[in-house]
């Protein structure tokens, strides 16, 4: 049996049942609250505390797997939770509930132990795909949000819960013997991985993204059954089956966005989602019918999911030596993002009556999120030019229109022996070897203004007085107008492999 290949389903499989014990209390509330009598506020609190716990606990659970594996934090996880399930399946107060539930978070944190975890087994192109087939664990919420109510129909919550504690046995005891027991442990501290991401910008941007698309995600599974009940008078298993979809359709695209930000420009994908996630909000803000409520929670279940599997595949562009806590600093804020909605959307309504604020929030961030994509699409552009630029082995000089130089790179540099700021804002005549005569360049900008480029052979002088001759292109560089806006050259010295000295 090959262990390394056993890892990505075993985690997968994992994943699904942290998420089903996550939200053992939204999923099972409409039940919950007939035998425990919870204010609006009160049931907003007892769903959003696993939320919140199981996201902050992602960075250390990160951490933790990096450190002993996937093998120990799983079995350890499933084995912690045994508590909290019990506690609550004898609950009868507010308090126990919230004191259950923030045990439950544990459910929610093992979201990390995949995302740093299964990378390690597979070359970064497939790193996307690898941690969307991993997202799929996202079931775990649908399955207990349609299966729970349906269950408890018959047995009770309870019971219903206490049935969580077989799984949480099983699956204890087959990530002990069949986890890799091999897995590469990496032993830096928490407080220096953590120093090592958290000064780059790009981190908190895809903090931001994740927050957006995964607590949009979370948000609504939890939400969404209570919701469905109160406002459209929906039955409560007809609630938790509308909810099983929306989960499963965001599910669904986990591993799509991830394949596509593998095969696409990841930036282009997600442009996609923020745009859909701005309309969606824009169009639950107008508390439409159950019809058009329908398509609106459709179109953010498949906008989310999809960037929830995009997202990870920016993770490994920047952050190659520290993926794993990149990944547990991002989705702890995805997490979190699911825990803040609910609350802001419980105030709205006691202040204003309806949701319509909320989801014209959603859309206002979304939008933002738009603009920032866009924006880091073409940072991202322009920096790998200037990569190009500066590590090319070729001096490259750029002037403007009336001759002055713009900038150069560190090879012309070494081939000329002038630093940037000593020639920036004067004209390519400092180079002058004095052995063309003014039809040269007469002839050679004729071509230049005609054609748009020319190459060939020219004599110039370096800092230190030497002449050298070199291989020189010119080309016109024009915006969009199509004017010509500078002038590019790119030279090599040939000096050697014309025979002279």
């Amino acid at each position: 049996m090959n262990i390394k290949k056993i890892q990505l389903p075993l985690q997968t499989v994992s994943l699904i049942l942290g998420f089903m014990v996550w939200v053992i209390l939204s999923s099972l509330m409409p039940f919950i609250k007939e035998t425990i009598k919870l204010t609006p506020s009160q049931l907003t609190w007892v769903t959003a505390i696993p939320i919140l716990f199981g996201s902050v606990m992602r960075v250390p659970v990160g951490y933790w797997t990096n450190r002993y594996g996937a093998r120990k934090i799983f079995a350890i996880s499933f084995i912690l939770l045994l508590a909290p399930v019990y506690w609550v399946s004898q609950a009868n107060s507010f308090e126990d509930l919230i004191i259950g539930g923030f045990f439950l978070g544990i459910g929610g944190a093992v979201f990390s132990v995949g995302v740093t975890s299964l990378p390690k087994y597979y070359p970064k192109e497939k790193h996307g795909f690898v941690n969307g087939i991993y997202g799929i664990g996202n079931l775990g919420t649908a399955l207990s949000t349609f299966g729970a109510p349906l269950i408890a129909n018959h047995i009770g919550w309870s019971k219903t819960i206490l049935l969580y504690s077989i799984l949480l046995v099983v699956m204890a005891v087959l990530n002990f013997f069949v986890g890799d027991r091999k897995e590469p442990p990496v032993k830096t501290s928490l407080v220096e991985q953590i120093k090592g991401v958290s000064g780059n910008s790009k981190l908190w941007f895809l903090c931001l993204f994740y927050f957006i698309t995964f607590g949009s995600f979370v948000a609504f599974t939890v939400y969404l059954p209570n919701f469905l009940v109160s406002s459209f008078h929906l039955s409560k298993v007809d609630a938790g089956m509308r909810t099983g979809g929306f989960i499963v359709l965001a599910t669904a695209m986990r591993p799509i966005g991830g394949y596509l930000g593998d095969k696409f420009n990841p930036f282009k994908i997600l442009m996609f989602v923020f745009a859909g996630l701005t309309a969606a909000g824009v169009l639950l803000s107008f508390a439409p019918t159950m019809t058009w409520y329908t398509v609106g929670c459709l179109t953010i279940a498949f906008c989310a999911g999809t960037g929830n599997g995009a997202i990870f595949k920016l993770v490994p562009m920047y952050f190659t030596k520290q993926a794993g806590i990149a990944n547990g600093i991002i989705s702890a804020m995805g997490g979190l993002g699911g825990f803040f909605p609910p609350l802001m959307l419980t105030f709205l309504l006691k202040l204003t009556g309806h949701y319509a604020i909320g989801f014209m929030a959603l859309s206002e961030v979304a939008l933002a999120s738009l603009i920032l994509i866009v924006w880091m699409f073409y940072q991202e552009k322009l920096g790998l030019s200037s990569k190009i630029i500066e590590n090319t082995v070729e001096g490259i000089m750029v002037t403007d229109t009336i001759g002055k130089i713009h900038s150069v790179n560190a090879a012309f540099t070494q081939l000329t022996g002038y630093e940037a700021n000593e020639v920036i804002g004067l004209t390519p005549s400092v180079l002058k070897s004095g052995k063309q005569d003014r039809d040269f360049y007469n002839v050679m900008w004729d071509k230049i203004r005609g054609q748009g480029f020319w190459q060939g052979e020219i004599w110039n002088r370096k800092k230190n007085g030497d002449i050298y001759l070199e291989w020189l292109t010119i080309s016109a560089v024009k915006n969009d107008a199509g004017d010509v806006v500078y002038y590019a050259g790119m030279f090599s010295d040939i000096t050697k492999q014309k025979g002279f000295k």
